[in-house]
């Protein structure tokens, strides 16, 4: 890996509706009361790195909903990968910015969220081992916050080869959300298996909220450790998917949890999406995993 000072810098010029630096999460803490927090869509993280020629972890900028527009002091190497928005900017490729010149985009459509990586990473300090925001409590990425315009970023000087020829991009499917059995799922008369939900307004990188079949479960639950992807089910019977930023106590019992295979598509629904589950073992689970991991290489 080559390393150098940081020698461009990243301007705000418009923000877009949530932006935030993300890299792959800090691990290790949640016995701290700090969940992982890193990029909603990892797999698409990942892949914007690899493009631009950057370790996966790079830090780069996750947009939600509405893209940002941001100038470059310097030429620099770029990618966009996630969903794809309204904009002339290509999508899942690495292309070059000329110094002064904007980069401007739009909403997204197909998903919630674009990422745009940047070679060499953007370059904010590192807070227990992560360079990504946790808007919950305000730490990481850039002054803990989501970006403002104005707000100038450093771009980093690190890269693990030169950038990568031609497209990569993965087809995200949202509408189906593979499950495994949750640690209390004999204390549910049924399962998720087949139920159709809608995502719910007030959904953000803490938890979605479902909307549709309500699921009875009689029996109360002394709080314990929760992790990313859990399915919790509430008195009102609607579930919950914990993500990114998820407590890491909960005192609900949980019915499913998302494969890991699936996540990257938790962080692509947007509000009123509609998603059926469906039920696997956990062997179809881990044979999941190794094919999505095996797309990268």
């Amino acid at each position: 890996m080559s390393a150098s000072s940081p020698s461009a810098e990243l301007s705000v010029l418009s923000p877009g509706l949530l932006t935030t630096v993300q890299d792959l999460g800090r691990y290790g803490y949640g016995h701290l009361g700090v969940s992982a927090s890193g990029a909603a869509d990892a797999l698409s993280l990942r892949a914007g790195n690899l493009l631009v020629g950057n370790a996966e972890n790079a830090p780069a900028l996750e947009m939600t909903l509405l893209g940002g527009a941001f100038e470059f002091s310097a030429n620099t190497t770029v990618a966009l990968t996630g969903s794809d928005f309204d904009g002339g900017a290509p999508w899942w490729s690495a292309f070059e910015v000329k110094a002064g010149e904007a980069l401007r985009l739009g909403p997204t459509r197909s998903g919630a969220r674009c990422y745009l990586c940047v070679r060499g990473g953007i370059s904010v300090p590192m807070l227990l081992g992560s360079a990504s925001t946790h808007l919950l409590t305000g730490m990481g990425g850039f002054e803990g916050r989501a970006l403002r315009k104005g707000d100038v970023l450093a771009i980093g000087g690190d890269t693990a080869g030169p950038p990568r020829r031609g497209a990569l991009r993965f087809q995200i499917r949202r509408d189906v959300l593979r499950v495994t059995d949750g640690p209390q799922r004999d204390w549910f008369a049924q399962g998720l298996d087949g139920l159709v939900y809608k995502v719910g307004e007030e959904s953000d990188r803490m938890g979605l909220r479902l909307q549709g079949p309500k699921i009875d479960c009689a029996r109360e639950l002394v709080t314990e450790g929760v992790s990313l992807g859990a399915i919790q089910v509430p008195r009102g019977g609607e579930p919950i998917i914990l993500f990114v930023e998820h407590q890491t106590t909960g005192g609900y019992p949980k019915i499913a949890n998302v494969i890991s295979a699936d996540l990257p598509a938790v962080g692509q629904l947007r509000p009123r999406d509609e998603v059926r589950f469906e039920r696997v073992s956990l062997d179809e689970a881990w044979r999941l995993l190794r094919e999505q991991e095996e797309s990268l290489i």
